[in-house]
């Protein structure tokens, strides 16, 4: 049998936003100290290569994340492109208020749907991050300042298991109405199957209106790109992404982490869906962070690249 696969015609010519990650989630956990210089140079080789928006930094206490404690210096020096978003992370109103000073007209705030999680990862629990993040958003409001929330968590959790679909949709409109544009919704482990996917929209679009939903898919059992086909067909037209694959999975040691952008563009492209971001622009981004780390990149398309240049 041949012919084209029943739903692709559907996505053909759609127009997807991809949210360049790596600079920030990419880089916040490397072991190879990055300098200030080299970060600037990434992000603004991201930025030619069309990314319409990149996650520049965040802006949580060096302390906790010492690797990004240049945030505000790395904002002061890129080059911004018309019509990119360059945004930040943000824990709190203090790390709101240092992006606002640095010029950051865009934020992120980060939830999760178990309860353990939240509790592990930003010591506090889901209804004292959400008190927080009200306030966030209200000062972002007044500053003009735009805010998108990341939902960890929500097809698994490290320490929980299986997260229910309800705890899913209950904490995505809790952002939604706290003010964000945008929710994320993120499976922090790897863990997510296309079917669980088409499930957890499924469930969600009965209550959420389209375009407030995106997704962020590491590929630690190899099933990102699937995910991702399955978020399409589904009708998600966001997809978060880093460069090279940076970004490991914490929860998995020597796994694979974020989903790669170069694979994630690939596929787009041969899907005919409409991205505006260079393929060959991008991997020269990635060559250049590649280049600054201490170990090769996961990303397939950048294997195969480098095995296709090694060939005779």
């Amino acid at each position: 049998m041949t012919g084209p696969i029943t739903g692709l015609d559907a996505v053909r010519n759609a127009k997807v936003t991809v949210v360049e990650v790596g600079p920030r989630d990419g880089l916040q956990n490397e072991a190879a100290r990055i300098e200030t210089a080299d970060k600037v140079e990434f992000v603004n080789l991201l930025s030619a290569a069309g990314l319409p928006v990149i996650e520049v930094s965040s802006f949580v206490s060096p302390k906790w994340v010492p690797n990004l404690a240049d945030a505000q210096e790395v904002f002061a020096r890129i080059e911004c492109r018309p019509g990119t978003s360059y945004t930040a992370l943000v824990p709190n109103r203090e790390g709101l208020d240092r992006a606002i000073a640095s010029g950051v007209t865009e934020v992120a705030i980060f939830a999760a749907a178990s309860e353990t999680f939240s509790r592990k990862n930003i010591n506090r629990s889901i209804d004292e991050s959400m008190a927080e993040y009200r306030e966030v958003c209200r000062r972002a409001g007044d500053a003009s300042v735009r805010v998108r929330g990341y939902l960890s968590t929500a097809f698994g959790c490290p320490y929980e298991g299986t997260v229910p679909v309800a705890a899913v949709l209950t904490r995505t409109r809790q952002l939604l109405d706290l003010g964000v544009f945008e929710v994320s919704v993120s499976d922090t482990i790897g863990i997510a199957h296309p079917g669980q996917v088409g499930d957890v929209l499924h469930a969600m679009q009965q209550h959420i209106e389209d375009g407030h939903i995106a997704l962020h898919f590491h590929d630690t059992r190899g099933t990102a790109l699937a995910n991702v086909l399955a978020g399409l067909l589904a009708g998600v037209r966001t997809f978060d992404a880093s460069a090279g694959g940076l970004g490991g999975c914490p929860f998995a040691p020597g796994a694979a982490g974020n989903l790669a952008t170069n694979d994630l563009i690939y596929m787009l492209d041969g899907l005919g869906v409409v991205t505006n971001v260079s393929l060959d622009r991008l991997d020269e981004a990635t060559d250049f962070i590649g280049s600054r780390l201490d170990h090769d990149l996961p990303s397939r398309y950048v294997q195969a690249r480098r095995a296709r240049r090694a060939t005779p």
